[in-house]
């Protein structure tokens, strides 16, 4: 793969959390115009990665490139004009209750644009026309529907028309049919805007609809980053396990166990 096809470079990434190792050399690329789903267990360390990726944690080592700049090396000034380029929509849709929907849609434009009124308004409107909402603007967030609020957020992430996009848990607390439909629209997204879009989730069945590639994390570590079929057909048994939600089994040493428990007590 160029290096010149590349919207995202991550190279033996390492992080701690005081002592503890949370994510432990993490490598992996995504092209531009691809959906790249991240998944894994909880406590894999998905949502660790998602705050590196955005620039708002900074790793032990390794290197994070975004669009050819390592954001691990840049000022603030720099991490600012890049975020620009970057849209990213919250797992709960993260809207200010005290705007309307047209006006969370239109504040990255005010904050990081000298636009005139006008265009602003109807950049927003064209942004909620794309993720269905068109006529909702005047609503309060409030009087949305737990779909609506996604995709709101999501008109607000690519209000700017940015090269990355970043999804924390699109399906998270939505029936089957919403979650379909926004998966429906991540996919439009991607062909008609030409996004590389990083998806953040353990549901499964949006994973293998809308991924081109999937990269696997269990406990700080990637397992696999290849493509749907691949790790369908991967034979790691820790894979097939999050495939098929089978729990792990753990053999517990009775005089280990007590011994772990009074450690700190006696």
């Amino acid at each position: 793969m160029s290096s010149t096809d590349l919207a995202i470079d991550v190279s033996n990434l390492v992080t701690h959390y005081g002592p503890r190792k949370i994510l432990d050399d993490i490598s992996f690329q995504a092209r531009q115009g691809e959906i790249m789903v991240i998944m894994g267990g909880s406590g894999s360390g998905k949502s660790t990665l998602l705050r590196h990726l955005l620039g708002l944690h900074q790793p032990t080592s390794g290197s994070i490139k975004l669009l050819g700049k390592d954001i691990t090396k840049l000022s603030a000034d720099e991490m600012y004009d890049l975020r620009k380029n970057m849209g990213v929509a919250f797992q709960g849709g993260a809207l200010f209750n005290s705007m309307t929907v047209g006006e969370n849609v239109e504040l990255p434009l005010r904050e990081h644009t000298k636009l005139d009124e006008n265009t602003i308004r109807i950049m927003s409107r064209m942004k909620l026309e794309v993720v269905n909402l068109a006529g909702f603007e005047s609503l309060m967030p409030a009087e949305l529907s737990g779909g609506m609020i996604k995709r709101a957020a999501l008109a607000r992430a690519i209000v700017m028309d940015p090269r990355l996009l970043f999804f924390d848990e699109p399906s998270a607390g939505l029936d089957p049919v919403v979650s379909a439909e926004l998966d429906e629209l991540i996919l439009i997204l991607r062909d008609a805007m030409n996004m590389t879009i990083v998806v953040v989730t353990h549901e499964l069945e949006s994973a293998f609809k809308i991924a081109d590639r999937i990269t696997v994390l269990d406990q700080g570590r990637i397992l696999m980053s290849d493509t749907v079929a691949a790790v369908r057909a991967s034979d790691n048994q820790r894979i097939q396990s999050l495939l098929n939600r089978t729990p792990r089994n753990e053999n517990i040493n009775a005089e280990e166990y007590m011994e772990r428990l009074t450690r700190e007590i006696f």
